[in-house]
């Protein structure tokens, strides 16, 4: 049943946002035990792993609406459901960073306008990177995350392994651009944050759709023209 998909793609969303803009923002740099970097690109990587598990054979597990059409682009999803997986998505990223909210302002000192794990360029950039450095690296790292997307969950790809290769790519990609953009190859990740930001995030966001959205239709293109022959569609199986 759709609904039942819808649901599956606003908890996994739910859990992506809140489990890896969480890890950033409570214990990126919590004193002397903080994770760090590499603790919060496995965070997210983490979070794709544990669902693409949980919802794979429920919705496909896109989470992401760069993924959705970008496998939509890639022959692998029907075009009619892009639109209502894509507002599952949002959904689900929004309440992420609801919550998120709640129990982050629970500590002295918090202030939601020092980031809150929102993506950004030029000076909101962590590194301070351009805006044309920044929409460069979103469009490569979401087309090679479809690319992989794409090529782990093909017919002929060995059974099983799928939420783990999918998983990874997610970690390598933000130990790469974490220092660029804050890293978001998903624009519904990058809205839920950028809600409750406001000012400079929501004037910034447009770039977190556009790149990522572009990156995801160069990586199913690419995919399907590459690969020998199609794969069965991404939804209700395992998927990212």
């Amino acid at each position: 049943m759709d609904t039942k998909k819808y649901a599956a793609e606003a908890i996994g969303t739910f859990w992506l946002t809140f489990a890896g803009c969480g890890s950033a923002v409570i214990a990126a740099a919590f004193p002397q035990v903080g994770i760090g970097l590499v603790g919060v690109s496995f965070a997210f990587g983490l979070s794709v792993v544990t669902m693409a598990y949980a919802i794979g054979h429920v919705s496909g597990c896109h989470l992401n609406p760069a993924v959705t059409v970008g496998l939509a682009a890639g022959g692998r999803f029907p075009t009619g459901q892009i639109a209502p997986y894509i507002i599952a998505q949002v959904i689900g990223a929004v309440a992420a960073a609801a919550l998120l909210y709640v129990i982050a302002s629970g500590a002295a000192g918090f202030d939601v306008t020092k980031g809150f794990a929102s993506n950004g360029y030029d000076a909101h950039s962590p590194g301070k990177y351009s805006m044309v450095a920044c929409f460069i690296t979103e469009v490569v790292m979401t087309m090679m995350f479809l690319f992989i997307i794409m090529g782990a969950t093909h017919g002929k790809a060995p059974a099983g392994f799928a939420p783990l290769a999918i998983g990874l790519a997610l970690v390598m990609i933000h130990l790469v651009s974490i220092p660029v953009t804050n890293t978001s190859v998903n624009p519904a990740r990058s809205t839920g944050p950028a809600l409750f930001v406001g000012g400079w995030a929501l004037a910034q966001l447009w770039l977190f759709w556009v790149a990522p959205l572009i990156g995801g239709v160069l990586g199913g293109v690419i995919y399907r023209w590459l690969s020998e022959e199609p794969s069965g569609v991404v939804e209700g199986r395992k998927s990212a």
